[in-house]
């Protein structure tokens, strides 16, 4: 069996803020045989993250843990489809899967446990997309981060960082279910209103309105101190965060968005507050968690359909679309998750 396909390729490495320029549509033929072992997935939904771009990059400390994106071959990510053939027994045609998939019409794949697939109930009743967002790899790092390396505890104050993005919308809603004081600062004050009047957050503010991160934290919203600080930014509001952490306080490194396309951004913390403090520091991602993946999963999936976690995407049709919607990531224009629909 051969299917036309096309794929999302990088034309070079990316050092900088990516554009569509930056990114080809190319055109392959993907062969599938009954004794290949093989699973061929027609894909439906793409998830597009900002964490690709460092691996688009010649050298990032990201290639340490996932591999680095080569210049014209197709590009894995995490994706949802409909399996179209299969040699092997766990998946039947007409399958509904979600995993790691790739930037692609079809892609092929073998069942092993190193690779992140999982087929979904027929009974599923939530949207599709869903299993990309709060239900993937958005809502595992969202989860893991706050309650494995944050540790919540009722009536703490959590500060969150980019909290309008796939993420950080997540994070602030699961704190207040366990029952602590959250703000949320993002771009816009449109973000602002949604983190407010339908997130739940409790405030929630425009960061280019504050020139002075560190003054107006302790001003305005935490004049008490920051338990928890769920970084998805780095650079300066890494800093100011810092500043205003309590006494064994909390820091979950997820992100450093403002970093990725310019190093002059990186953060220059005042160790002497982390170690006077006693702050913990933790850098993680998703994958750190796998084990759990289907307990995380059940837990959030219960909070939806209580109506205690909306969720928020953004959704670009069409795999043409895809260099598009990944630029859009840099300049703050997508709120929540930002995936792209291709059937």
């Amino acid at each position: 069996m051969e299917v036309e396909s096309r794929y999302v390729a990088v034309r070079h490495h990316v050092e900088g803020l990516p554009s569509e320029d930056d990114f080809e549509v190319k055109a392959a033929r993907v062969r599938w045989s009954p004794e290949s072992g093989e699973v061929l997935v027609r894909n439906l939904y793409l998830s597009v993250d900002p964490y690709q771009l460092n691996r688009m990059k010649r050298r990032s400390a990201s290639h340490l843990a996932v591999d680095g994106i080569v210049p014209g071959e197709r590009i894995d990510a995490y994706g949802a489809g409909e399996v179209v053939a299969s040699a092997c027994e766990e998946y039947k045609e007409g399958d509904v899967v979600a995993g790691v998939l790739g930037w692609e019409d079809y892609t092929l794949f073998r069942p092993s446990p190193g690779v992140l697939m999982s087929k979904l109930a027929a009974s599923d009743d939530l949207p599709l997309s869903h299993h990309l967002s709060a239900l993937g790899t958005s809502g595992m790092t969202a989860y893991a981060g706050l309650y494995e390396v944050g540790r919540p505890e009722a009536g703490e104050k959590v500060f969150v960082s980019a909290a309008s993005g796939s993420v950080g919308s997540l994070v602030g809603q699961f704190a207040k279910l366990a029952g602590c004081y959250v703000v949320g600062c993002a771009g816009t004050n449109a973000k602002v209103d949604l983190m407010k009047n339908k997130l739940g957050f409790d405030d929630a503010f425009n960061y280019k309105d504050e020139p002075d991160m560190k003054s107006a934290l302790k001003r305005s919203y935490f004049p008490d101190g920051i338990d928890i600080y769920f970084d998805n930014v780095g650079g300066e509001t890494l800093e100011a965060a810092l500043a205003n952490m309590n006494t064994y306080g909390r820091v979950a490194l997820c992100g450093v968005i403002s970093e990725y396309t310019d190093a002059s951004h990186r953060a220059v913390p005042d160790l002497l507050e982390v170690i006077y403090k006693r702050i913990t520091i933790r850098g993680f991602f998703a994958w750190d968690f796998l084990r759990r993946f289907a307990e995380f999963t059940g837990v959030i999936g219960d909070w939806i359909r209580q109506g205690k976690v909306h969720v928020i995407e953004d959704i670009s049709d069409g795999l043409d679309s895809v260099p598009s919607a990944f630029a859009a990531l840099f300049s703050g224009d997508n709120i929540g998750k930002k995936m792209v629909k291709l059937a």
